[in-house]
């Protein structure tokens, strides 16, 4: 993912007035008579398996760089719908062509899992498969042709959607899932070749804005989406990123509130940087779903990405399985307990 937002977010703080004792007594008094009606329930949620995770995001990596139209895209991408299709109620690829930042076409696979395709409350969940056919942040202007293996820019979030898909198979919760791994995120135009294009945002997430235009599903919708990318460093940090402040602060509210409440603090972290573009800008954009964005970014403010971005290191010598459960396992806590 490439492209930065100016985006300023004003939070707005509500102050609500406390209960006097002889309400809460009362309210009390009402709640032990009616417990069904009034008490939450506990809620058992799976635990998330670590190891599981890291090994589906090594099964990606292991196909080589998922550059569409390559061996590898292709074999992954049979790997990806044939797993899912063992955990969701149903699969659809959904094939499409889009022009690349060269004005070629390019064609793509959006896979997608559905979970409980009666249930009306959905929550959509989502990553981006494909990884990235320049490896343009290299300091060798020689290497910059050069296809990334995608480890954590792309298969970190793919690998722990996985992991969730395989509990909501076994456990289910009260919601419907959607799970999406989009295609042709990291085609974007190249760093310092500007002239190929006069469009240059758009070049980015094209299986995201293909999706967006084309649901799945005549009139789809869902509550809310959560979008995972690059969330499989060690000692990552995800702050309040810019455009998921902008579209959906109230999730990003429950999410890093969920994350924090985990004992995940030193992650969720507290501080708004810019916004980014990723394939949640789109998805809030175009079809109108709340989305936020889980993603390591610099919290001091800058937005700068983690430190192998778009090179060659970005391989599985940099995935954490600790960072892939903290993000897991909060995911899992919020669909859970809705």
């Amino acid at each position: 993912m490439y492209k930065k937002l100016g985006i300023f977010i004003f939070s707005l703080v509500f102050i609500f007035s406390a209960c006097d004792d002889g309400q809460k007594k009362d309210r009390q008094k009402s709640e032990s008579e009616q417990p069904e009606k009034e008490q939450k329930k506990t809620v058992d949620v799976p635990d998330f398996n670590r190891d599981s995770a890291y090994s589906y995001v090594k099964k990606q990596v292991d196909f080589g760089p998922r550059v569409p139209g390559t061996e590898a895209h292709k074999k992954c991408a049979t790997w990806l719908s044939n797993k899912l299709n063992e955990f969701a109620d149903s699969v659809l690829v959904q094939n499409f062509n889009t022009k690349i930042h060269t004005g070629e076409s390019k064609a793509g696979k959006n896979i997608i899992g559905i979970f409980q395709p009666e249930k009306r409350r959905r929550v959509l969940l989502c990553a981006h498969w494909d990884s990235r056919p320049y490896a343009d942040q290299e300091e060798d202007p020689s290497l910059h042709n050069t296809p990334i293996d995608g480890a954590n820019d792309g298969a970190s979030g793919v690998g722990v959607l996985m992991e969730i898909a395989r509990h909501l198979n076994q456990t289910q919760p009260n919601i419907g899932i959607d799970i999406i791994f989009f295609d042709l995120e990291d085609y974007g135009q190249p760093q310092g070749n500007q002239s190929r294009s006069s469009n240059k945002q758009d070049t980015w997430a094209l299986g995201s804005q293909y999706w967006s235009r084309n649901p799945h599903q005549f009139n789809y919708s869902a509550n809310y989406g959560i979008l995972l990318d690059m969330v499989g460093v060690e000692d990552a940090k995800f702050p309040r990123e810019g455009t998921s402040e902008y579209y959906a602060s109230d999730i990003l509210d429950k999410v890093w509130r969920t994350g924090q409440n985990l004992g995940y603090g030193n992650y969720f972290v507290d501080k708004q940087v810019t916004g980014i573009l990723d394939d949640h800008l789109y998805i809030n954009q175009i079809i109108g779903i709340p989305t936020i964005d889980i993603i390591a970014l610099d919290d001091t403010g800058s937005s700068d990405f983690f430190e192998h971005w778009h090179t060659l290191k970005d391989n599985m010598d940099n995935i954490d399985s600790k960072t892939l459960h903290v993000v897991g396992s909060t995911v899992m806590h919020v669909i859970y307990n809705e």
